[in-house]
């Protein structure tokens, strides 16, 4: 998501990276991810080991067509919620562990976990993006799976132009695992394929396409390849796919195409939101789908013969243009479908120019469009607010965090960081507003934050300013209830262990993991954490 800047041709993030591949960088095995210089004379740990003390309430509806919640994608469940009913680390002695995924770049953007633990992943390198099957304890792969070459890549390479790939959500970085441990995923020839993972009568593992469904029919696919360098048409990239409860796959398009594909005979129906982009996940509750467009927020339901129908709309402040730290003009949130007390929410951020806000509104179909915002709630620094990743609610609390400044990897080299700042932010019991409870300095610059129910922490992915140039990247620990830090682990220096846009995931056995630049990094404690 960077701003380009060319010299002479050559973006500087092209050149940035070839500099980079070049540097010798230190690492402790083959497969590691190398650390940049200084990682000895930065903390390696701060704080002290967390008591649990779980955050009660009900976890959200388990979607009968997505694995159980926590292991079936980036939001950890259909209703975007980002919070996991197991533990994370507590912070004893976490020890940490990294898998190198390419020779430059590599990132693992979506981790989503089978019945036995396995990781199911989709990982992007500079040559395409890449489905992998990981040992969860050793990062080993088990298998892959090439999927076609994205056009943001071709267009990189052959433009020298690599903010492209940065601005692109298309092919398979929102995937979802489903109720069968098969991985859902729309792929650069606007196809929506189903991948399953085997084991042979040999031991090895392997993927296999179990569907694959076309959209070309309905989604313009005159797109940038190696044989198609100057297209004349127009390309629609697929951003997103979800299930609904019925079972229907549902997908977005970056110029507004909201669509349906019935698995059992292949039937698409499309809708499009004229003049308006996609480029964020949705969500997905028994009620409905609640999309975000980069002018509104919708609630839409399938009709009898399965189009997408809007059931209502509300328009938001999209300000005057994008932040740094944003990946278009208007919200970088994926809606997320909360409420306790008989409540039904639906929350996102705006794009307002001086402040950006969290905005709830009721999401029930007969509300009258007057009555359907419930709070509108400025957070942080004036004139340096924005945020691209998904919010954390749980029960009628939501947790935001600030992103501005943060473009690519560039962007916080030499030691540098961003505004920062994390706010929670709870309805009122009686619905008639919304108030901060607290907030936090804690600067993470592009992770998408989880949190653990079963022990009451909020995870971040951190950086601060270093005075001697340091890139030292710490996974951070907070308290959901005070907002107090609770302890830092360093995963690694150098903008390989930038996570540029991943989220955190937490494990089925208290690892938390995290995409970064070059691969995934995993964090566990060392000692029993109960």
């Amino acid at each position: 998501m960077p701003t380009t800047i060319r010299r002479g041709g050559v973006t500087v993030l092209a050149a940035f990276l070839l500099a980079w591949a070049l540097l010798p960088l230190t690492g402790a095995h083959a497969d590691d991810i190398p650390l940049a210089p200084g990682h000895r004379l930065v903390p390696g740990y701060t704080g002290a080991a967390a008591t649990p003390g779980p955050v009660p309430g009900d976890d959200p509806p388990q979607h009968p067509y997505l694995a159980p919640n926590g292991r079936s994608g980036m939001h950890a469940d259909a209703a975007g919620s980002g919070t996991y009913p197991w533990s994370g680390p507590l912070g004893h002695a976490p020890v940490v562990r990294s898998a190198s995924m390419a020779v430059l770049g590599g990132e693992c953007a979506n981790v989503t976990f089978d019945r036995a633990g396995r990781i199911v992943t989709v990982c992007g390198t500079f040559s395409g993006f890449v489905v992998k099957l990981l040992d969860p304890a050793s990062l080993a792969t088990l298998a892959e799976y090439a999927l076609p070459q994205r056009p943001s890549t071709v267009e990189a390479i052959t433009r020298l132009d690599f903010s492209r790939i940065f601005k692109d959500t298309s092919g398979g970085a929102y995937s979802y695992l489903d109720n069968e441990d098969r991985l859902v995923l729309a792929d650069s020839r606007q196809h929506i394929v189903r991948l399953a993972h085997t084991r042979g009568a040999d031991g090895t593992w392997r993927f296999t396409v179990d569907a694959d469904w076309d959209l070309t029919a309905h989604v313009p696919h005159d797109c940038v390849t190696w044989t198609n360098l100057r297209p004349s048409g127009e390309c629609d990239p697929v951003t997103s796919v979800m299930p609904d409860w019925e079972g229907r796959v549902w997908w977005v398009t970056r110029q507004g195409r909201v669509g349906t594909l019935d698995p059992a005979d292949g039937t698409v129906r499309s809708f499009r939101l004229p003049g308006e982009e996609i480029q964020n996940s949705f969500s997905v509750a028994e009620d409905g789908v609640s999309i975000v467009s980069d002018h509104a927020l919708y609630s839409f339901r399938a009709g009898p013969d399965g189009t997408p129908e809007v059931v209502w709309r509300q328009v938001y402040d999209r300000g005057s243009g994008a932040k740094p730290g944003s990946v278009n003009q208007g919200s970088g949130t994926t809606p997320d479908l909360f409420g306790a007390g008989g409540h039904r929410y639906v929350a996102i951020t705006d794009n307002a120019d001086d402040r950006m806000n969290v905005l709830v509104h009721r999401r029930e179909p007969g509300v009258p469009d007057d009555r359907r915002l419930v709070c509108t709630v400025p957070v942080f620094t004036h004139g340096r607010s924005t945020t691209d990743n998904s919010l954390i609610s749980w029960g009628n609390s939501l947790v935001v965090e600030n992103n501005y400044g943060y473009e690519n990897v560039t962007s916080l080299t030499f030691g540098r960081s961003v505004t920062g700042g994390v706010t929670r932010i709870d309805v009122r019991a009686d619905g008639s507003g919304c108030d901060t409870v607290w907030e936090s300095p804690v600067r993470s610059p592009s992770t998408v934050p989880k949190l653990s129910t079963a022990n009451g922490l909020l995870y971040f992915y951190s950086k601060d300013p270093h005075p001697l140039g340091i890139d030292a990247w710490y996974l951070t620990a907070v308290d959901f209830r005070t907002g107090e830090e609770r302890w830092r682990r360093l995963t690694g220096t150098g903008p390989l262990y930038d996570n540029n846009w991943a989220p955190i995931t937490l494990g089925p056995d208290g690892t938390a993991y995290v995409g970064v630049f070059n691969g995934l990094v995993a964090v566990r404690d060392s000692t029993p954490s109960s």
